[in-house]
């Protein structure tokens, strides 16, 4: 019998797997690495710009990886630096990059909607809650540890 940790561990890495596969799709539509997917929605959402460091807060990413992607997407002109360089500098999207990241937004919206076409409204406000307190306790361990030393 599968135990609940391999069960729960197998549904969440397969939907990371596939979210990675279907980002690496839409972007290469453009011509554009999958990870520049979560990036590009964030700063969707910021048009007043927003830091490398408040990008590794928003797309649970290491500041490497950010550091990377940005690099990238500058050189690629989807982004744009102002001010002083390095985690503090407010990065905006170009009009490429405005343009790149409605695709995004749109291809990600039909995905999500062809992956919960199964579920009423009901059973979807339930799952978003459900894994709302999934992330809030597994970050709390994470940082925490176990508050029974995992007995």
């Amino acid at each position: 019998m599968i135990s609940r940790y391999e069960q729960f561990t197998f549904y969440v890495s397969g939907i990371h797997r596939n979210i990675q596969r279907i980002e690496r799709m839409v972007m290469d539509q453009r011509g554009y690495r999958g990870a520049y997917a979560q990036y590009l929605a964030a700063m969707l959402r910021h048009p007043q710009g927003v830091t490398a460091a408040q990008l590794c807060e928003l797309c649970e990413k290491d500041k490497a990886a950010v550091s990377r992607a940005m690099s990238e997407m500058i050189e690629k002109g989807l982004v744009r630096r102002e001010g002083v360089n390095g985690y503090r500098a407010l990065l905006f999207l170009t009009e490429d990059g405005q343009k790149a990241a409605a695709h995004v937004r749109t291809q990600a919206e039909v995905a999500v909607g062809a992956a919960g076409k199964c579920l009423s409204d009901a059973e979807r406000e339930a799952l978003y809650q459900a894994l709302d307190r999934l992330y809030h306790n597994l970050s709390d361990i994470a940082e925490n540890g176990f508050l029974n030393d995992g007995e």
